[in-house]
């Protein structure tokens, strides 16, 4: 699989109902990002409140979402669960529906251990249909993807990225430092105001909650930062702060 990179919104879940999907309003998003040039789109992640939403309607949103972006961009589907049968059940459905990969957080309630974490992602990456991206979300699940951990699953072949949401320098420094040469793993980043620094670092994109507002932001922001244009960079910087302390 190619490497995706540059802005891969995690697309909100449009709803008019507790259990019923916004189609207009699903549509109209899609084409907004799409209009701003992002290059990916990502569902069913944090932003897009998956964890509140039944099978039913994720399988339906992945679906129409899938058919509307008809391959102009990759689309990535969100599989975190608790039980790893219905993480590989919702990927097989977005393979046929036409996404790329699917991205899995681990699985939280139970807090594994670093090995039953690479003997979980192991197992689940084995049964996939599609490539995995691992996703670094210490915060809602309570367990931290160590970056031994990461270098030993970067290793699966059917492992082919991560997106960090921690917001620790640090650390994604250190995935950077261990990882960032590789051309068959993927390394983005979660929180907006730390995307141009990292693109500028080596970071592969940025999955960026903002994008789903103001795409062409956060795609000037990447373009910027891969030229390193570093006043573009600190300009456009200072606009995503404002957005970032007013919401």
């Amino acid at each position: 699989m190619t490497c995706i990179k540059g802005i891969i919104p995690p697309m909100i879940t449009p709803l008019k109902g507790d259990d019923e999907l916004d189609l207009e309003g699903t549509s109209r998003l899609v084409e907004h990002m799409l209009a701003g040039s992002v290059h990916a789109l990502f569902l069913l992640g944090t932003t897009g409140e998956a964890q509140s939403l039944t099978y039913r309607l994720r399988y339906e949103f992945v679906e129409r979402v899938c058919r509307q972006v008809a391959g102009r961009v990759p689309v990535l589907v969100g599989v975190t669960d608790t039980s790893l049968d219905e993480s590989v059940r919702l990927a097989e459905h977005a393979a046929k529906c036409g996404a790329v990969g699917v991205v899995a957080a681990a699985p939280y309630y139970f807090a594994p251990s670093q090995q039953e974490l690479i003997e979980y992602y192991t197992a689940l990456a084995d049964r996939l249909p599609l490539p995995l991206y691992l996703y670094n979300m210490p915060s809602h699940v309570k367990v931290f993807l160590e970056p031994t951990t990461v270098k030993t699953l970067a290793d699966h072949p059917n492992i082919v990225g991560l997106k960090d949401s921690s917001a620790n320098m640090t650390y994604f420094q250190t995935l950077i430092y261990h990882l960032g040469d590789r051309d068959d793993f993927a390394l983005y980043v979660g929180p907006e105001e730390l995307t141009g620094e990292c693109v500028l670092m080596g970071a592969d994109g940025g999955v960026n909650g903002g994008a789903n507002l103001f795409p062409e932001l956060y795609v000037a922001m990447y373009d910027a930062a891969c030229k390193h244009d570093i006043a573009r960079v600190r300009e456009l910087q200072r606009r995503i702060m404002q957005i970032s302390t007013s919401i």
